[in-house]
């Protein structure tokens, strides 16, 4: 298995919150979150959530081959809770939180695991590619987000409203009826989206945070066969500089209404022999 890996901040200089790991069977992607302008009740920060779980959770995955996926990633987060709940506050509204992707390749097969709005594109040998998403959080904010996104990105009256989007949307968080997403409660993996597809059906495994996948699900100027021939010829930084030149040709939402007018963006692509 080859292995290209990029990823870029939202803004220069920014800690990137996104956080991509590979091991010679396995791979994670993780796309950190808090609430905008808010303190997030963690003294640690929302990219260290990220980074701490991703690497506990593939450290578990290999570790364990036959322990699937969504009871490592509850062993992963309880692990997480451990090592910072004496000192941070996990109840907090705005205590960090993370999109998951895990895969693992054993006996033939790839297992899968997917938790919140980042993306698995698992190019099949024959046919078009196939994309596994969790869209529970994007179904759930279509329903809150109508005032912030006839604003455009950046404005003051926009960043009220995203705060008040947000603040609804995370009364919705690992809640029946809302979206489920990986925090302090370990539960949450119980709803993650899991399956398996036979390794002799693919030819690569793509795991993509939101921030990566504009082009399709938010600009709609790419199919995700497209996404893949660019991926396959010119590798994850050819995809993201696309990403980001059409994002600064927009930069206030006004073609594109988006929360943020440039997001942590990371592709980890794994090419299998």
């Amino acid at each position: 298995m080859r292995v290209a890996l990029d990823s870029l901040p939202g803004e220069p200089g920014r800690e990137n919150e996104d956080f991509a790991a590979a091991a010679p069977r396995a791979a994670v992607l993780l796309d950190g979150a808090g609430v905008a302008g808010a303190e997030t009740g963690c003294a640690h920060g929302v990219a260290w959530f990220s980074a701490t779980l991703g690497g506990l959770l593939l450290s578990t995955i290999t570790a364990h081959p036959t322990r699937p996926l969504a009871q490592c990633l509850t062993d992963a987060i309880r692990a997480v809770r451990s090592l910072h709940e004496d000192t941070c506050d996990l109840t907090f509204r705005a205590s960090p939180t993370s999109t998951v992707i895990a895969v693992r390749m054993d006996a033939g097969a790839l297992e899968y695991l997917v938790l919140g709005d980042s993306s698995l594109l698992l190019a099949e040998r024959d046919g078009a590619p196939s994309v596994v998403t969790d869209r529970r959080m994007d179904d759930v904010g279509k329903r809150l987000r109508g005032p912030v996104d006839v604003l455009p990105t950046g404005s003051p009256e926009h960043s009220a409203a995203l705060a008040e989007y947000r603040t609804a949307l995370t009364e919705l968080r690992n809640q029946p009826g809302g979206f489920w997403i990986a925090g302090p409660e370990p539960r949450a993996a119980e709803h993650a989206l899991t399956g398996a597809a036979p390794l002799e059906s693919l030819t690569s495994v793509t795991l993509l945070s939101d921030g990566a996948t504009r082009l399709v699900d938010r600009f709609q100027l790419a199919t995700w066969q497209e996404t893949l021939d660019v991926l396959t010829a010119s590798g994850p930084r050819e995809l993201l500089r696309r990403v980001r030149e059409v994002e600064a040709d927009d930069p206030e939402g006004r073609r594109w209404p988006r929360g943020k007018s440039r997001d942590d963006a990371t592709a980890l692509h794994l090419m299998l022999p």
